[in-house]
Formats: structure tokens, sequence, C-alpha cells
């Protein structure tokens, strides 16, 4: 990876050709905007639709295709000022009306991250190159939407084409060569030459390769194969003693999410006091220390430490004590225990056991529903389970609350809602700017004091690559962005 790479990607460019190749753990899923995913998927599409902010390594909104920005006094309007002489790879021009297309394309297309656009009601159009977002009401997120899928700008001719999922047509630094690309083998971006920001992406190709298995895509790293690629603990023993440079952040928490906290299903789950105790009767620092061995920080919070709901000392507000969660069990009225229905799923299979020892030690006896790995979101977020195991990403604490708290937030299965939480997130969806961070703490505190989750730890993301490779991680992201990587030196 240095100008003068080898051709890694299989054909197409000379030696002064300056590649990069990147292992993903998943398979792009489509290029249609209204589909975009953050997580690992992001490396696949941000080489062809440039985005209207760019969130810095700190998850602070930056310029962009929007230079500029501002809201009304009541934040309910949105205000961008748009570069200018932008175009998209098919000649059409990058504009207000571009803007307004793919935002409404993203909000009626149905996909995971539409609630990212769902708070815009309408648009109003000075003039080519300013728009304003009118908004129902404040959304604290919306800014950082806008540094991802919400900002991902298409040509608005081809949002309609029945090809957009495999034929993206935006305005990024590359182009995706469809010639060399293969659906779950590679996927090839040469340079766009008409890009505006040339500088801030050296690579003249990029090549992203699906590899699901890690010591495949340690094996890969090792030999030259690839410059960068996510691996999990257990693969450092190996790399640890080898050339290849090792990155970590923490964007996921895991851990049993309870999701009937009304009782609907099973009545105990109701009570709060059940509630705490469940988060008492689990050892997650063995689990940290033993199972992703040390790889991980114990927490009782949903929120990650670059959020502004964050607080650390929420992390060790359940310590791990059975007598007490015993004691609330029974105070509770539920000393005999009860029975409840949990997902077995594939990918945390290995925890099971921890999962069901830990809560027999309360009585409480788990009914194990197997779930195929391609079904498991659908079905943990269907509502038949009242507790499930899984993990989940942390962004900014109002893109947080979207995904989780909310009475129709997805991750939110039975629809939960508490009136004080609700006064509580209103306080913060509406604070000014100074007052947001202690607006978003208060839901926090009363989040992990009315244990509506048993978090386990934050796990470390860890991300290596060769020498060659200098990267930044992103914040709130498994993997770092495509502007995020460099040729060291």
């Amino acid at each position: 990876m240095t100008s003068c790479a080898s051709d890694r990607s299989g054909g197409g460019t000379d030696a002064t050709t300056r590649t990069l190749t990147i292992a993903s753990v998943n398979d792009n899923n489509s290029f249609d905007p209204a589909a975009l995913e953050i997580g690992h998927r992001v490396q696949y599409w941000m080489p062809v639709y440039d985005t209207l902010l760019t969130l810095d390594p700190d998850s602070v909104p930056q310029p962009n295709l929007a230079t500029a920005w501002h809201y009304d006094d009541d934040a309910t309007a949105l205000t961008l000022t748009l570069r200018e002489g932008v175009e998209f790879t098919d000649g059409e021009p990058f504009d207000a009306a571009a803007v307004q297309a793919n935002l409404e394309h993203l909000a009626a297309g149905g996909g995971q991250n539409a609630y990212m656009a769902a708070s815009i009601e309408g648009y109003d159009i000075a003039d080519e190159h300013e728009i304003t977002l009118e908004l129902s009401a404040p959304d604290p997120g919306l800014l950082g939407y806008l540094g991802v899928v919400a900002g991902a700008m298409a040509s608005p001719a081809s949002l309609d084409d029945p090809r957009i999922a495999v034929h993206p047509v935006g305005s990024g630094p590359y182009v995706l060569d469809e010639e060399r690309t293969s659906s779950g083998s590679q996927y090839v971006y040469t340079r766009n030459p008409d890009y505006w920001n040339p500088d801030d992406f050296p690579y003249d190709e990029i090549v992203i390769k699906p590899m699901s298995e890690t010591s495949a895509r340690v094996n890969a790293l090792k030999s030259g194969e690839v410059d960068a690629a996510m691996a999990v603990a257990v693969s450092l023993p190996d790399v640890e003693s080898t050339e290849l440079h090792i990155d970590r952040t923490q964007v996921n928490w895991l851990g049993i999410f309870i999701a009937d906290r009304e009782g609907a299903q099973v009545p105990a789950l109701g009570d709060v006091r059940v509630r705490r105790a469940i988060n008492m009767a689990v050892d997650t620092e063995a689990v940290v220390e033993h199972g992703v061995l040390g790889e991980g920080t114990t927490t009782d919070q949903i929120f990650n430490p670059s959020s502004d709901a964050f607080r650390s000392g929420l992390d060790s507000t359940y310590s791990y004590d059975l007598d007490e969660a015993r004691r609330l069990m029974a105070t509770a009225g539920y000393a005999d225990g009860f029975r409840v229905t949990m997902p077995d799923i594939d990918g945390f299979a290995n925890l099971n056991p921890i999962i069901e020892q830990s809560l027999a030690a309360l009585n409480i006896v788990v009914d194990w529903v197997p779930e195929a790995p391609d079904a498991a979101i659908s079905a943990v977020l269907s509502g038949r389970y009242p507790m499930f195991f899984f993990q989940l990403g942390s962004q900014s604490s109002w893109q947080d609350i979207e995904k989780s708290v909310l009475p129709d937030s997805p991750w939110n299965p039975f629809h939960a809602e508490d009136e004080e939480l609700s006064a509580l997130i209103e306080a913060a969806q509406t604070a000014a700017a100074e007052d947001q961070p202690d607006a978003m703490r208060a839901v926090n505190d009363w989040l992990v004091d009315n244990a509506w989750f048993d978090p386990w730890y934050r796990e470390n993301t860890i991300y290596l690559t060769r020498p060659e490779t200098e990267v930044v991680m992103q914040s709130q992201n498994v993997v770092p962005w495509i502007r995020d990587f460099s040729p060291a030196g």
C-alpha cells in the first residue's frame, strides 16, 4: 500500500496504482439509498455516495456537501447551504431538489434507517443552493444523521431506476467498477476524476472483500492480501507478535434486553425489583475476563462514552450480588421464580449456559427457542420474546433513544412507555443546546434506575491494519470511514 503497491484487486491497474484493500465482515446489502446501513456496511456505500455533512472521528458534524447550517429559534427548521458546482456522475447537478428527493426516498423506503428522515415534514427551497428542512418536532440527532445514511446523496434520476441496488450513481470520491465487482467476492471502486475534494481520499482504487470468517480475514492480513480488517479478542494472541497494528474502540454493548417491562407476557418482569435482581445475577466481570479475554468494559448503561447521555458512575450500578438479588425477588413476591422464553441465537449460543445458570440462581427457568441466524433480528423485534440476549451499537444519545427507548422504537418491541420517562425524553428533545447533555443524562439515569435493560459489557471493537496503512477509528461506528484511511508516512 505505497505508491508502488501491487494490484491486489484482480486486474485492471498498473504498478503505480495506489490501492486500499479492505476485508469486511459482511457482504453489501444494497446500494439503494433507502436501504443503506451504518456499521460494517458504510464502507461499501461511502466511496460512491457523498454525504451532506461528515462526522469527524469524535462524531462531531463537519461541513461537506452542505457548507453551513443553522436552526431557527425553536429548532424545528434546519436551513442548509449547499456546495456549488457539484455534479453526480451521470451529469445531473447536486442541488436543493436533489436533497429533497433523497430525503423523501429514504423516509418512504421502509429501510431500517428510515427513522433518520422521519422528523422532516416539509421542505422550503429558497434557491438551488439553499434548502430548509421543516421538522415536526426538534430532532437532536438530525445533524448526525446527515453525516451518515440520511445525508447520502444519489442522483435523483437513479432513485427510480430498478437497477439502483447494484448500480449506484452518486457524487462521491469513487465510482463502482461494475465489471470487476462480483457480489460476495469483491467490490472495486475507481477514482471519480471530477470529485470536488480529492485530497481527502489518497487512494486511486478501493477494493472491499467480504470475509465472514475471522481466521480468513486475519490470514489475508498476514499474507498482504488485504490492508485492513476487523478481528475479535481470540485473534489477538495470533497477531500481537506480527507487524499488524491493533486499534480498539467501543461501540457495541451486549446484554439482556428485558423487553416485557410492563409484564404483558411475564408479569414478574413488570416489577422493577425483579429487573434489578436480573441485573445483579450475572458475574459480568468474569464474563469479560474469560469470555472475551478482557477486551471489554462491564457496564449497566446502553450509552457509549462518546455520548452526551453517558455517565461513568452508572457502569457499576448493579454489582454481582446474588444475596441482594434473591432478597429483591422475595420482596417482589417471586422467591420461587418464574419461567421465561428466550431465543437461542447461534451467534450468542456460547453464552446461553451463563444466562441459564445465572437466572437459575433466582429460580428463573429459561425455555430456549432456536432461531435461524438470518432471522434473528426479526425474531427478537417481533414481540414474541419477553427477554433476549443481543448486541447493539451505541451512537449519539438521541439516536440510541430513537432506536431503543421510545414507544415506537424498533428495539422496544413491547412498546413499553412510562409517564415519567416520557417527560424526561421530551425535556431532552426540546432542551437548549447547552442544557441538552444534562437532560440526556437524566434519561440515562432513569433507564438504569428502572432496569429497562440488563447490559453486561461494552466490547472492544478490534481493528487490524498492515504497517503500510494508517487509520483513525470512528467513535460511534465499528469500522472506520473510507476517508479515515491513508498510506503510512
